[in-house]
């Protein structure tokens, strides 16, 4: 048989087996629980953040006032009348209002259950000074126009820049897509390794390498386990998309599936690189028991690019640690995609990160290839990485 018939067997052979299993289906369908509750649980927040205020009393005179001083400070009211104040307290208590709202205009109580939004107490306190101006004004015989310059009085603002109203949904897509990236690369990589500590450990090693190449098995269960990940990938990629703009939850930017599709094309290449780097650490032991020591090393790589990157990102997108660890392959699929996220990855850098991770990923698949066939049948105990590389 030739070459690609060989490795395409291979990759038929663990495809089948990963994309039927039951912890392929459980973990795909557990993700898609996680994300659907989370967009639940930020519709019922985000329909939340409207204020229930009722007035009772006097205070009802301020319902319009007090509708746009909060608009004003951001903060959307929905305000009600309330007959009986005991009523109204009641509703306080049970979780119907937010604020009651009683007594005279020039010296209101705000009653609520235990705490009060800070902008919501502050549009009712620029009421209660309006109507204590008002009353002085009166007494005084003064029209309420004296008070205009001091009503007008404001500081200017001189914007440098505007501002991009995509950053904060940029920056959830670059977290989002960072963290499946990460987890992703992390599960079906360590799957490679385990798969071939399960082969070594049964002997089944022994049987394929009398028909094929090291490499060739090697490549094959890379490709296969490697196509189910990205299968995994999709699904969360295109339910997640559907599920944030049908709920609203993120408003995303216009560029949000480009960036997905580009995330997709930086699993495949950082799949790659790591299963690549999983496998020759799997074919160093014996045991599944082993086999944690030997990719914990490994696996710790992209996870602490993304934190740390992220972490320097968000305050400021174009650090210079971050654009330098976005362009190292072993960091590169899990950091450059939320730099490209958040708009501060130019093409060149896109180019030049490409060309680093095709030709890193061409350097250690030829010393995976050569640890993995000179580690593979060595059974008995674990094997130094040198010694794997100095075989023949």
């Amino acid at each position: 048989m030739t070459t690609s018939r060989v490795i395409g067997l291979v990759a038929g052979r663990e495809f089948t087996t990963r994309v039927r299993s039951k912890s392929f289906v459980i973990s795909t369908l557990l993700i898609l629980a996680v994300m659907a509750a989370y967009v639940v649980l930020f519709t019922v927040i985000g329909k939340g953040t409207t204020a229930k205020v009722g007035l009772t009393g006097q205070a009802t005179a301020m319902a319009q006032p007090l509708t746009a001083a909060a608009e004003h400070l951001g903060k959307t009211v929905q305000i009600s009348t309330v007959d009986n104040e005991a009523d109204g307290v009641q509703q306080v208590r049970d979780g119907k209002l937010d604020l009651l709202v009683k007594g005279p205009l020039g010296a209101p109580t705000a009653v609520f259950k235990s705490t009060v939004d800070p902008a919501l107490q502050n549009a009712l306190e620029q009421q209660v000074r309006a109507q204590a101006l008002q009353a002085l004004l009166a007494q005084i015989q003064q029209p309420a126009s004296v008070l205009n310059p001091v009503l007008n009085a404001k500081v200017t603002l001189d914007q440098l820049e505007p501002p991009d109203p995509d950053q904060g949904p940029r920056i959830a897509v670059s977290l989002i897509t960072g963290i499946v990236l990460v987890i992703s690369i992390i599960t079906f990589g360590t799957a490679v390794a385990q798969g071939v500590v399960e082969e070594k450990s049964s002997r089944v090693v022994e049987i394929l390498l009398a028909t094929i190449r090291p490499w060739q098995l090697l490549a094959g269960k890379i490709l296969g386990i490697g196509a189910v990940g990205l299968i995994q990938v999709l699904v969360i990629a295109g339910v997640g998309l559907v599920l944030a703009r049908t709920s609203g939850v993120v408003d995303l930017p216009t560029v949000t599936v480009g960036t997905v599709l580009a995330a997709l094309g930086w699993y495949v290449l950082g799949f790659f690189l790591y299963a690549a780097l999983l496998g020759a650490a799997g074919s160093l032991v014996s045991r599944q028991e082993e086999l944690q020591s030997a990719v914990t090393p490994v696996t710790l790589l992209p996870t602490i690019g993304f934190v740390v990157g992220v972490n320097l990102l968000i305050p400021n997108p174009t650090n210079t640690i971050s654009t330098v660890l976005s362009m190292v392959p072993l960091f590169t699929p899990t950091l450059l995609p939320a730099r490209i996220a958040l708009g501060v990855a130019p093409p060149w850098q896109i180019a030049l990160a490409v060309a680093l991770m095709i030709a890193s990923i061409a350097v250690v698949t030829w010393l995976a290839g050569r640890i993995y066939r000179n580690a593979v049948l060595q059974t008995g105990g674990r094997v130094r990485l040198l010694d794997a590389l100095r075989s023949s």
